[in-house]
């Protein structure tokens, strides 16, 4: 087998930044990795990316001292999707036996990974790793329907991780519990959690400035439900990775911590609320600024910063709902100067912030602008822990550790397929051009001051966005069948040119062609 990256020596351009880690070295010093995954975090919602009404110092410090990259993207502009690219290293069109996966699962689902496959957390699990997920699940419990008996299995631990603790769908839905591994914390067996029926305690609502939280719509678990609390779930997330780190620091680990922050309904802890100059979504930017800067003290505490590999990314672009449109009111963009938002094919939905982090090991202040997808994390963690990313069979991730810690002068990656809400929108990424072979974003089309989600069209003239084929809001009736736009003369997405280059559109249509899903798709239970 090759030596991988991390055995090799640093390139000269690095020279004095890096030093030389041996094999003999490497084996005795596997590295720490720490995958931080933010929720619905925009790429212009940190400091480090251009806001300025919002200050992520902790964050801002890891592009810092580490890389930052430009051209990142989640492999789908939706949250189930998305974690399922990362954790299983395959695009979700694989999901559902090639069905694939479009939207955010329903809390009925069962988990939507196979269990015989190889996963991010049993890439580690092979090399001896203690694993962990900590944080947002959402990607399904049990076989078939989930009833939510208890044991949850097949779950977290069936998939690479020995420990599990979090939310197991989304903060802005039921059941409203914890679940710690395959159990609801403060489980009852004479009370268990019953889908259906009346909530057994309120539940907990706040202002509309937060944006939505569904209503309960399960019974039962009385002393589940009053565990659970929105405003400590940021705090008691964030202890249960520091006291995780702290107990596993003699042996070489894999924390997946996936964040809560900054879905919808934005209820940060009291003491972050008016921190920021954009509303509540600034603020919930803030508490996981100090969330992150938490783990990295811990990091440091325990003398593990050297020998960690910090990554910090988002599950998809941020969203315009009321708390959103509240900031951009107060003059922050979520996703920057991007076309678009969450659930949808323009770059707002999919193209994220990714900043990777080790001492020594990556240029400190450095930028990457090589195109790279969350479901390539499977290959590249293959490549750190020394096992050949070559031999992945039926899977969509390409090792992007060189872009991490080199600095190559060729592309890593030839194409990537994106995935939006609307499935007849799967779009393609190659080279400066992205297609999507259809009309609009196919996410969110809100435009309504008493509507949650915007999208679309309809908020371009919100945001101030300009786009070749929307007028006043509307898709032109003129506008072109399909989209082709050249983001390397226009990342803001402002002209198709579909029309200018039918050569190209042809290709790209030829292309994402193969990787279309054949089978007609999985209905869901609609989802916000």
């Amino acid at each position: 087998m090759k030596t991988n990256y991390l055995y090799r020596s640093c390139i000269a351009a690095m020279a004095g930044v890096c030093s030389a880690i041996s094999p003999a070295q490497a084996a005795t010093q596997p590295p720490n990795v720490v995958f931080i995954f933010a929720d619905d975090l925009g790429y212009g919602d940190l400091s480090c990316y251009g806001a300025t009404k919002v200050q992520t110092p902790n964050i801002d410090n890891l592009a810092k001292s580490g890389r930052k990259f430009t051209d990142a993207h989640s492999a789908s502009a939706v949250c189930t999707p998305s974690r399922y690219a990362l954790i299983t290293g395959e695009y979700p069109i694989r999901a559902f036996g090639g069905k694939g996966a479009w939207g955010p699962l329903p809390a009925s689902s069962g988990l939507i990974i196979d269990t015989e496959t190889l996963t991010i957390g049993k890439v580690f699990k092979n090399k001896g790793y203690k694993t962990a997920a900590l944080g947002k699940w959402h990607l399904g419990f049990g076989k078939g329907k989930n009833d939510w008996s208890v044991p949850l299995r097949p779950g977290p631990q069936d998939v690479g991780f020995d420990y599990y603790w979090g939310v197991p769908l989304v903060n802005s839905g039921s059941p409203y519990v914890y679940v710690e591994n395959d159990t609801i914390v403060g489980y009852d067996p004479k009370d268990p959690l019953i889908p259906g029926g009346t909530p057994p305690t309120p539940t907990p609502t706040f202002p509309k400035e937060a944006s939505v939280k569904q209503p309960n719509k399960f019974s039962g678990a009385k002393k589940a439900h009053e565990i659970y609390h929105d405003e400590k779930t940021g705090t008691l997330m964030t202890e249960k990775a520091v006291s995780w780190i702290t107990e596993n620091k003699d042996h070489p680990f894999f924390l997946y911590f996936s964040t809560t922050n900054i879905h919808h309904p934005f209820t940060p802890a009291p003491r972050f609320k008016g921190s920021s100059q954009a509303g509540l979504y600034g603020d919930y930017i803030h508490e996981l600024d100090w969330m992150v800067g938490e783990i990295m003290q811990c990091l440091k505490k325990n003398g593990l910063s050297e020998n960690t590999l910090v990554i910090f990314t988002s599950d998809n672009g941020g969203m315009l709902n009321f708390a959103g449109r509240n900031a951009v009111k107060d003059g922050h963009k979520m996703n920057g100067e991007l076309l678009g938002f969450k659930f949808g094919a323009w770059e707002g939905g999919h193209r994220v912030p990714f900043i990777a982090n080790w001492p020594g090991k990556i240029e400190a202040g450095s930028v990457s602008d090589q195109l790279i997808c969350n479901v390539d994390m499977l290959a590249s963690f293959m490549s750190l822990t020394g096992q050949d990313p070559k031999s992945l069979v039926k899977k969509d991730s390409v090792n992007v550790l060189p872009a991490m810690l080199e600095n190559p002068d060729h592309a890593l990656r030839s194409h990537l397929v994106i995935s939006p809400k609307n499935e007849k929108l799967l779009s393609l990424r190659k080279g400066k051009w992205m297609y999507i072979p259809g009309k609009g974003s196919g996410g969110f089309n809100g435009s309504k001051p008493h509507q949650h989600a915007w999208g679309g069209a309809p908020a371009t003239a919100f945001i101030g966005s300009e786009n070749s084929d929307i007028q006043n809001g509307k898709i032109k009736k003129s506008a072109p069948p399909a989209q082709l736009y050249d983001l390397e003369n226009d990342l803001r997405q402002t002209k198709n040119v579909y029309a200018q280059h039918p050569e190209v559109v042809k290709q790209m249509e030829e292309l994402l062609k193969t990787y279309r899903p054949t089978a007609a798709p999985v209905k869901r239970k609609k989802q916000k």
